[in-house]
């Protein structure tokens, strides 16, 4: 194939000086690839390559389709080219390519076979003999075969994850490969810095940083005799801190489109102390967002008419455009969007140009459907989550969003999938089903235009992660506690990790505790109490920690294969009880007859019924906090607007007629549509919201940023008092400030206390002959004592032995495989429930002690309900006490939470005709 096309314009100096940076060749082929395009650079790759080159850690934020990737790339691959003509490249690993998807990790490998392969084509073109750049990837669906011949023939570019990351470096063979590592690369970095996944990476690193060290240090002692041995040890042992290798043995390279805040990132990215540099290129793309809602109100419509309303729009759409990715926030919701098309337009849509893509498909479903979009072959792809990252999909020009996806890096994520290039237009729509998510949607939609993404938390001083990490420290030789400590501290996640905290997972792992051996919790590592020193116990240690390790939750779910043998998928176990031989159910688009079960396996053959839409269970997606403030803030302004008409048209309000509005309020209708990229029935919907509230209720009934507000309606037929706090901060917030009410309350005796949580709020109610001052209960919180009320309030509580559940299993207390035996998350699960009591007797037990910081700081962001309580201390954020017989406009959603969708837009409507016929 040609490499060098006719020149179309000339080159500027800038793009010449950059150029110069490579080896000839690889010039040629960036010419010939990028040339005609118009710019031979985007600016990540102005700013990034160069620095790269340089050997800095480097961390690049730009939008999707901007080129970060390959920013980071392209140096790393010139480098190794120049290696290659010179046939210096050994049988060893020589950059890391790091990615928290594998679908993501797949796509990557494809991505670098092109140039790979052109660049090696022009060098044999050119009479230049070069050594071929090998890469591979490797991550859990990577056959044991495919495994075992990369020691044989080791890639210079490993594509992988995390978790094999971690197993590589206690690998006695293959961490022999990556002592020649000069260059990481973590991609979507964000996802991976806000979750233990990230965590768990930090310290890999360190350790990966570590083994360079030891391995570098032992080549200089070959060839010292005896005394100059023992001189350097001691000089080591005297001064620790003078070999540390902060400036690092490798480069650490980290991309992302949404990244903030960006310094505590590019700290996560590089460790404790390391400098790195910021390319910071977060410009707005060219963006052509909107938020469309079916129904002129979400209330009337009933459930046909909804659906209706919905697939015409979304076959609409999808005609007018070449390919349509459509996200719909869950697996089941996926799989129904894709049936429900197929049922209602069978001559648009066939399993010939539509798929389903979520993470309880089997690996050869997913990775069909991936190529198939890659290559234009398909119309509509119904998705979850599992496609938001990453991917190339150059013929997407249109993503459909159903629902809100809670926050604006995700909504970034998912619509960048569609014009994954910068001279493309990202074009993405919100279609809203849910009344409650109107506001949101439309602040969410104005925040992505304007780039403002939301900050992401990282965890610190998890325990479970540094568990695991202490036993594959063991395998590879004995330590001192100061020498983990100072490897450890060098992760940002643990700078602060205090010797206290190390010793207490020290403690647990090598079964100190009394009682822990008769309840079969066995050491997995050996502690020298005098000599302050941690090594392996041998025997099955190794294998425990290679099949064990990794910071992904089992989930309660049954493996689907078909009789001959193909892995289809998983289902939820609490489904997969209820089918009968016969059944017919939809994974992936396709339909699949049950047939029987097999311990763990169900097995299936493939059917051409109506199938079934599984449900599997997952938590909610929950509002970001800086959404939920912008979201307050919106409704300040809406509320400023409608002060500043004229207060007769709020008085008497009627809403007999949706399609009439008097002139006050078409001109905020107006303003909302020319503020905010929303429809005319989203901004009519969102109008009456407030109108039937101020209303109903009064002006200060609307939740700002500096009012909370609570209504109190007493159901005398359920003779229960029902609390609805309107806060409106999220709901990780709206959980901690709700148990910590409850259990107030309870030491109070006050019994049968019910609480419900949600973006918007939450619920408590009480017997009606309860009488508490709520208010004061609420004043009683305060930023001192909140951690201590969270702590004492999760006691015994269900989401405690959940969270001990998973964090037991990652630190090896409970095995969830051992000698070729699975044990089940509802196995294990009844097996952290014997043990949390245990647990409870000792004193900073490590697994219980990470429960509950777990919860209490990264599931609650207790730093985010303790900006909140401070507000409400100095008077910035006042409480409001509404009184009325029926639940107002905005506490709809609340008092309906838990509703099947089409009953609880019934309930609303009876709410709302009780409301009016009140008014």
């Amino acid at each position: 194939m040609p490499f060098l096309p006719p020149a179309t314009s000339p080159i500027s100096p800038e793009d010449t000086a950059l150029l110069s940076l490579f080896h000839p060749i690889v010039q040629d082929w960036w010419l010939s690839s990028f040339r005609s395009e118009g710019s031979l650079f985007t600016a990540p790759q102005r700013q990034g390559v160069p620095l790269i080159a340089q050997g800095k850690n480097v961390l690049i934020s730009s939008p999707t389709g901007s080129g970060k990737t390959l920013s980071a790339f392209i140096p790393i691959i010139n480098q190794l080219f120049i290696m290659a003509t010179k046939g210096e490249l050994d049988n060893t690993v020589y950059c890391l390519y790091i990615s928290p998807l594998k679908s993501l990790a797949n796509d990557i490998h494809k991505n670098l076979e092109q140039p790979l392969r052109q660049m090696q084509a022009l060098a044999e073109e050119r009479g230049l003999k070069v050594q071929e750049i090998r890469h591979a990837i490797r991550h859990g669906d990577v056959s044991a075969q495919e495994k075992a011949r990369m020691l044989r023939r080791t890639p210079h570019i490993l594509n992988t994850t995390p978790e094999s990351l971690a197993i590589l470096l206690s690998s006695p063979r293959f961490r022999e490969k990556l002592r020649t590592v000069r260059w990481v690369i973590v991609d979507e970095i964000h996802s991976l810095a806000a979750s233990k996944r990230g965590v768990h990476l930090s310290l890999s690193l360190e350790r990966l940083e570590e083994l360079k060290r030891e391995l570098e240090e032992s080549d200089e002692l070959i060839g010292q005799d005896e005394f100059e041995q023992e001189g350097a040890r001691k000089l080591q042992e005297k001064n620790p801190s003078s070999v540390d290798p902060f400036t690092g043995s490798f480069v650490r390279n980290g991309c992302s489109a949404t990244i903030e805040p960006l310094q505590e990132v590019a700290d996560f990215l590089a460790g404790n102390y390391r400098p790195v540099q910021l390319v910071d290129c977060r410009f707005s793309r060219r963006l052509d967002l909107r938020l469309l809602c079916p129904v002129p109100d979400l209330i009337l419509a009933d459930q046909k008419e909804l659906s209706d309303r919905l697939y015409d729009l979304l076959h609409r759409h999808i005609q007018e455009h070449r390919s349509t990715l459509i996200f719909a926030n869950s697996r089941n919701g996926a799989e129904r969007v894709l049936q429900n098309l197929k049922l209602r337009f069978p001559q648009f849509y066939s399993t010939e140009n539509s798929a389903c893509h979520h993470g309880s498909m089997g690996r050869e479903g997913r990775m069909d459907t991936e190529r198939r979009l890659k290559q234009g072959m398909l119309k509509v792809v119904c998705s979850s989550t599992s496609l938001e990252l990453g991917i190339d999909m150059p013929y997407i020009d249109l993503v459909l969003q159903i629902g809100s996806p809670k926050s604006v890096a995700a909504l970034l994520q998912r619509f960048g999938r569609g014009g994954h290039s910068l001279n493309k237009v990202v074009k993405g729509r919100i279609i809203v089903l849910d009344r409650e998510e109107l506001m949101e949607c439309a602040v969410m939609l104005e925040r992505a235009k304007a780039g403002d993404v939301d900050r992401i938390h990282i965890p610190q001083n998890a325990l479970d992660a540094l568990c695991q990490h202490l036993l594959g420290m063991t395998l590879e030789r004995e330590w001192s506690v100061d020498e983990v400590l100072r490897v450890v501290r060098r992760s940002y996640c643990y700078r602060n990790l205090s010797q206290e905290e190390l010793m207490s997972a020290v403690l647990y792992l090598s079964a100190a505790n009394d009682g822990m051996q008769e309840r079969r919790i066995y050491p997995k590592i050996r502690y020298d109490a005098e000599k302050k020193m941690i090594g392996t116990r041998g025997g099955s240690s190794r294998m425990i920690y290679y099949t064990n390790s990794g910071m992904i939750p089992d989930q309660f779910t049954c493996d689907v294969h078909t009789r001959e043998g193909r892995f289809v998928g998983r289902l939820d176990e609490k489904y997969m009880e209820k089918l009968d031989k016969g059944d017919i159910f939809s994974i992936g688009g396709g339909a699949y007859s049950f047939c029987y079960r097999r311990g763990g396996k169900i097995y299936v053959d493939a059917a051409a019924g109506r199938p079934n839409i599984p449900t599997w269970s997952s938590e909610r997606l929950p509002l970001s906090f800086d959404l939920a403030r912008s979201i307050l803030s919106f409704k300040n302004d809406i509320l400023w607007m409608m002060k500043s008409q004229q207060k007769d048209d709020l008085v008497g309000f009627d809403n007999s007629d949706n399609n009439e509005c008097n002139n006050n309020s078409i001109a905020i209708i107006r303003w909302l549509q020319s503020q905010y990229p929303i429809d005319e029935n989203s901004a009519r919907s969102i109008f009456e919201i407030f109108h039937q509230q101020i209303g109903f209720l009064g002006e200060d009934a609307v939740p700002t940023n500096c009012r909370i507000v609570v209504q109190e309606c007493l159901d005398q037929e359920a003779g229960r008092r029902i609390f609805y706090f309107l806060s409106g901060y999220g709901l990780r917030f709206n959980e901690g400030l709700a148990r910590m009410a409850a259990y107030l309350l309870a030491r109070q005796r006050v019994s049968d206390i019910c609480i419900t949580t949600a973006d918007s709020g939450f619920v408590l109610a009480l017997p009606a002959s309860c009488k508490v001052n709520l208010l004061a209960i609420i004043g009683s919180i305060r930023e001192e004592n909140c951690e201590q009320l969270l702590y004492r309030a999760l006691q015994n509580t269900s989401l405690l032995k959940s969270v001990f559940r998973i964090n037991a299993t990652r630190s090896f207390m409970i095995l969830k495989s051992y000698k070729g035996r699975q044990k089940s998350a509802r196995c294990q699960q009844f097996d952290a429930d014997m043990l949390i009591g245990f647990a409870g007797r000792l004193d900073e037990f490590a697994v219980l002690r990470e429960s509950f910081r777990e919860i209490i700081e990264d599931r609650f962001e207790i730093e985010n309900i303790k900006e909140v309580l401070r507000g409400l201390a100095c008077g910035e954020i006042e409480v409001a006490l509404k009184k009325e017989a029926t639940p107002g406009p905005m506490a709809f959603g609340l008092a309906t939470l838990g509703a099947a969708a089409g009953e609880r837009r019934e309930r609303m409507r009876e709410m709302q005709n009780k409301m009016l016929g009140t008014q």
